[in-house]
This record gives C-alpha cells, structure tokens and sequence, in this order.
C-alpha cells in the first residue's frame, strides 16, 4: 500500500463541497471516455467521415489532457488555471471551426472558409485572454473585441457562406449544421458569462456571484462532446441512407 502511495504522490483529496474541483474530475472523464468512443468507432464509416470523427476525437482528448493539469492546479492552488485553460481553447476551438468545412466539403465548402472561421476563433480568444490575465483593468475592452469577433463567426455559419453550402448540401449535413450552429450561438454563450463572473467590469453586480470555472467545466462538457457527437451521428445517418 505505501509503495502504491509513494507511485502517485500526487493524488490530491477533493473536499466534499469542492463542486469546481468536482467537475474538472467528471469534465477530464467524461471527454477521455468520449475520444475513446470516436477514435474507436472511426473504422465504421466511409473515408470522406473519417477526417470529421478524428477531429472530434482530437478535440475532446486535447480537452481531457488539459482538464487533467487544470484539475490538479486547482487541488494544489485553490486558483483558476487560467493560462492552462486558453491553452485548451486555443486548440480546441479552431478545430470545432474546422468540423464546420469538413461537413460542408460535400456542397463545395472552401478552405477560405476554413481559415475565415480559425483565425476569428483565435481573435476571440486571444483577445480574452488579454482580458481575463492581462489587462483586466480593460476587461470590458477586451471581452467587447472578443465578442465582436464571436458574433462574426455566428453571422457566418448562420447567414453567412456556410448556411448557403449547408442548404446546397440539404439533407442530414444541413441538419447536423444548424444543430452546430445552436451550439455555437446557445452554448458558446456559457463562455462570456464565466468571463464576466471572473472580470472586473460594469457587469459584476450581475455576474460576479457565478463560479466562473465551475461554469467554464460545463461549457466545456457539453460543447466539446456535443460537437462531437452531431458529427458522429452524420456520420452514422450518411452512412446508412448511402447503404
């Protein structure tokens, strides 16, 4: 028993009440079971969904990698593992962005747009990282440019190129699209919420009771397997109207 102790002196005891520490323990097993599930079913499909399945599967393991330091930072310092977190989401992101072209690939999809949406993504956070770590006194700054560019990305896959290639393509691509787009506009969301809950700004009498890591966990969770899962299950649905 002590030579097992002595093998992981890591392991760090969670506090019954510590509800952030918990779900950084379910958010780092949830996407670890989810990467198992998408790199293990990608042999079922065709060669043109496989690319899409990987990236899903990227995604979520990226994000578990990265949950699994977040969590032991937050054990050991009791703070928000800020810098570890834009890490994630600076490799992460990009690739849910990417998810967009390889589904519209079908109808004619560009990689103008590819890039279009990547590098706005990377704006997005970029610019709230300055806000949240650098210059929080300019918070509200900041978080104004990273949302702009937010809403930009959500007038493109809504009204923009990406809606017109997704009407061209019809059928299940144009429905795992539009349930894309939902997560984009409806559980990107979460992200500015957690932002302003951890901010200084004009906002903090509204937010600022919020657990700004506890809402950034969940964010996560359901963004990144969501994301994931529509594009397993275009996969599943193509696969079996082609059959």
């Amino acid at each position: 028993m002590e030579n097992f102790l002595l093998t992981f002196p890591m392991i760090a005891k969670l506090a019954t009440n510590d509800y952030v520490g918990f779900t950084f323990f379910v958010g780092c097993m949830a996407m670890m079971a989810a990467s198992a599930f998408f790199f293990l079913s990608m042999n079922s499909f065709d060669k043109k969904w496989r690319t899409s399945i990987l990236v899903s599967g990227l995604i979520t393991f990226i994000a578990a990698v990265h949950y699994w330091y977040m969590r032991d930072y937050w054990a050991d310092f009791g703070e928000s593992p800020t810098f570890f977190r834009y890490v994630d989401w600076i490799l992460t992101v990009p690739l849910m962005c990417v998810e967009f072209f390889l589904i519209l690939k079908v109808a004619g999809a560009k990689r103008s747009l590819m890039w279009r949406l990547i590098i706005l993504s990377v704006i997005m956070l970029v610019t709230g990282y300055l806000g949240e770590a650098v210059y929080r006194d300019a918070a509200w700054l900041w978080g104004l440019i990273s949302g702009i560019a937010y809403f930009i990305i959500v007038y493109e896959i809504w009204l923009g190129t990406a809606k017109k290639l997704a009407v061209k393509a019809g059928g299940p691509v144009l429905k795992a699209h539009k349930m894309l787009c939902w997560f984009v506009l409806v559980g990107w969301a979460i992200y500015p919420l957690g932002y302003m809950a951890g901010t200084p700004g004009w906002y903090e009498g509204i937010f600022g009771g919020l657990s700004m890591d506890v809402v950034y966990n969940i964010g996560d969770a359901i963004n990144k397997i969501g994301f994931g899962l529509v594009v397993y299950n275009l996969a599943v649905v193509a696969s079996s109207e082609k059959a």
